[in-house]
């Protein structure tokens, strides 16, 4: 892999599985960089991160996922990044899809790439995957892109998204987002990939959230993104 490229790792209360997490990418993706952004975590995810010497940027409070994963990106901004991917702290996401995920914006010219784990699956039978269906429904009214797994949270994104992140103030790691770089002409594009359930740590949704969360999604999809 020749293109530079960020995993950045948001953390909140992740001292479980932060080593594991980190100590696998650097073993199946070794050249793949990293960067921890703790996120005001109340145990002992920084200290340990001190500790083994992880490449790590501290917030003093807990500001949420969007404002820890724009800090990631103004990191990859700053140090010239021609990739970032957002990596899941808890274990869930598998590192060597990453390189899968770059070959397939470097030959498909795509800005976005989404781990997607239903290219090639069918999705289960859930409130929250019947959430997820709706919303790539919403997507694909709008855009015209068909989306299959909106909701991963493993996304690649290139150096031009990059930079939107990092000077813009209105970008989050959702579908929104995605959805709304889709309609400006960005192209993404989806790579089947596995992942592993949550083991330990402390998810940034509960089930209220998730619920609130998918309501806002498809209202910013359907009225507000138009605004932007």
């Amino acid at each position: 892999m020749t293109m530079k490229v960020l995993a950045i790792i948001p953390a909140y209360n992740e001292e479980e599985s932060i080593d594991a997490t980190v100590t696998e990418l650097v073993s199946v993706a070794p050249d793949v960089d990293y960067v921890v952004v703790n996120d005001g975590s109340r145990d002992g995810t920084a200290a340990l991160c001190r500790q083994k010497g992880y490449p790590m940027i501290d917030l003093p409070v807990n500001l949420g996922l969007t404002a820890a994963f724009q800090t990631g990106m103004k990191y990859a901004y700053r140090k010239g990044y021609d990739y970032a991917v957002q990596f899941d702290a808890d274990g869930q996401h598998r590192p060597e899809f990453i390189r899968m995920m770059v070959d397939a914006a470097v030959r498909g010219g795509a800005g976005i790439v989404v781990g997607s784990r239903f290219v090639e699956k069918e999705k289960g039978f859930s409130a929250r995957m019947a959430g997820s269906a709706l919303i790539s429904s919403i997507i694909r009214m709008t855009t015209g892109r068909k989306i299959t797994d909106p909701t991963s949270g493993m996304r690649l994104y290139d150096k031009t998204i990059i930079e939107r992140f990092a000077k813009g103030h209105d970008f989050a790691p959702e579908p929104d987002t995605v959805a709304y770089l889709a309609r400006c002409g960005t192209k993404v594009c989806e790579i089947q990939v596995d992942m592993r359930d949550r083991t330990a740590g402390e998810s940034y949704l509960s089930f209220t959230k998730s619920i609130s969360y998918m309501a806002r999604t498809c209202a910013s999809i359907l009225f507000l993104q138009w605004f932007r």
